[in-house]
Order: structure tokens, then sequence, then C-alpha cells
């Protein structure tokens, strides 16, 4: 985290101050490719609602697979009502069946993504019925470990800047852009920021 913390240090103390404070924040590592397909399951459940929400939901979610290991396989050998039953809207499940299809299809190059670029994956992942921009960028986020994505129309990242730098209401997109560009090549490390000082005094 030094040439991270340095960077901000150097081009946005204020996200610094969130960095170098808060040890929970750690270098972003991509994860194992087996898991892509569960942890796209969680950024889907988690569209449109609260954490705290997506985090109940995903326990029920989780109960229904054995050892709690989500798996395509075993999403698509499961009926309607079960997954219903563990609060999952019926557009979501539509979307994650469609998703399971795709895993199981082979019709998704995961193996391609290390070689393609941010806007490749997207491109790749927003195929798939249920998959927006917001989710695929989480994904480049979280599972990825892609260092330089920011999610303009992620409420969390939106909050934060009002409430970082002081904006009364959502600033334009070019005071958006302007704000973000200093952070690169870095810029999901500015995310975690964002949402950090979301859960701050």
């Amino acid at each position: 985290m030094r040439k991270v913390l340095a960077h901000f240090k150097k081009n946005d103390p204020k996200i610094y101050f969130y960095l170098q404070t808060d040890p929970k924040i750690e270098r972003l590592k991509p994860k194992d490719r087996k898991d892509y397909f569960s942890r796209l399951c969680v950024d889907i459940i988690f569209q449109e609602i609260s954490g705290k929400a997506g985090d109940a939901i995903l326990a029920k979610f989780r109960s229904l697979f054995p050892k709690k290991r989500i798996s395509a396989k075993k999403f698509l050998a499961l009926g309607e009502p079960e997954i219903r039953a563990a609060g999952i809207s019926a557009q979501k499940a539509k979307y994650l069946k469609s998703l399971a299809e795709h895993f199981c299809g082979k019709k998704i190059r995961i193996k391609d993504f290390d070689k393609m670029t941010d806007e490749e994956v997207i491109t790749e992942l927003t195929r798939i019925k249920g998959i927006g921009r917001w989710t695929a960028e989480m994904f480049l986020m979280s599972t990825l470990g892609r260092e330089n994505v920011f999610s303009a129309g992620d409420l969390g990242l939106r909050k934060g800047l009002m409430k970082v730098y002081g904006f009364d209401e959502y600033p334009p997109e070019k005071k958006v852009e302007k704000i973000t560009s200093a952070w690169a090549p870095y810029k999901t490390y500015g995310c975690l920021a964002l949402w950090r000082s979301n859960d701050m005094p």
C-alpha cells in the first residue's frame, strides 16, 4: 500500500486521510476464478438494496447450497420456490438463472478476463441479462482486483463525494471527473475511501 498512500498523500489528502486511518483497507488482490460465479451472484443480490438487507438475503441464499458453496450447476438444480423463499425477487431469480446458464454453457470468456481491459470485461459481462455497468464495475473492483475503476452510478460513492468534499448536492460530471482523475492509476482505492467515509462521523 505504500505507493498508493504516497500517491494520495501527494494528490488528494482528503482521500489519504481515510486510507491511512482504516486498517481494513488493504491492497487489492484478484480472486480465484472458481469464485467468479458466486461473487457475481452477490453483486446481483445487492443491486438496489441496502447492505443490511443484502447481507440477510445472502445468508439465506448461501444456505440453499451444500456447505454454503454457491455454484452455477447447483443453482440450476434449485426450484424457484426455494430461491424465492430466500428473499430473492422474481426478477433477480431470472438474472441469477441467466448467469448460471452462461457459466454452465461456457458462454462467458472468464478465462480471458485477466488479459481483457476493464471496458472489455464490462462489455462481456453486460451481455448477460441482469448485469449492467454498475454490477460489472463492482466485479472489476472486488473480484478482479482492478485498481483504476470509478463507478459513477454508485449511490454510496455519490454520497461519499458530497461528504468528503463538502458539496450540498452532487457535483456536475466535469467536477467529479476532475476529482477522480487525480486518483489515477488508483481510482478504486479512492472508491474504498469514499465508501468508508460513509461509516465515519
